[in-house]
């Protein structure tokens, strides 16, 4: 369905964004995306743990995770603003898988340290910070001006959907 095609009444509905082809598939990607973060900050934890890495280190990966969020906020939103926001979100996206898949051929080779796995995770990190202004920034183009509460209620859906089942799965 098109955002032309979205009629008043579906306006109503906390669910009418889903109606939106784009809108549902990229929200189900970001649902994905949000509940592999949590699955790699519970198994980073988890794998510390394991390994007999100290509380510090442990607590380390909290922060590899959102520190670059205080660091790279702000240019990530001139990023949003100033390039092609779906680029932005492709490349982001691409850089992410590349990192994952990075990480996920140390520890097939035993080659994980605490070092390794907080490097990784603030890498990831880096990823979430710079797509997310683009991300929230492109929800308007996607959605009808009378939908755009409802797209924004359900990307928070997303984020708190994924924190619950994330460390559920992970574990």
């Amino acid at each position: 369905m098109s955002v032309r095609s979205v009629s008043a009444s579906a306006s109503a509905s906390a669910w009418a964004p889903m109606a939106i082809t784009a809108f549902r598939v990229l929200w189900f990607a970001q649902l994905g995306s949000n509940i592999g973060t949590w699955m790699q900050t519970v198994g980073a934890q988890w794998y510390l743990v394991e390994a007999a890495a100290g509380a510090t280190v442990i607590a380390l990966v909290q922060t590899a995770s959102l520190a670059p969020a205080m660091l790279f906020s702000l240019p990530a939103g001139v990023l949003a603003d100033s390039l092609d926001r779906r680029k932005l979100l492709i490349w982001g996206s691409a850089a992410s898988a590349l990192i994952a898949t990075g990480l996920t051929v140390i520890a097939l080779f035993d080659g994980l340290t605490p070092w390794t796995i907080l490097g990784f995770t603030f890498l990831l990190g880096i990823t979430s910070t710079l797509t997310s202004p683009a991300w929230q920034a492109i929800q308007p183009e996607l959605v009808p001006r009378e939908l755009i509460g409802a797209s924004s209620a359900l990307g928070g859906v997303t984020v708190n959907g994924a924190r619950a089942v994330g460390p559920a799965l992970a574990a």
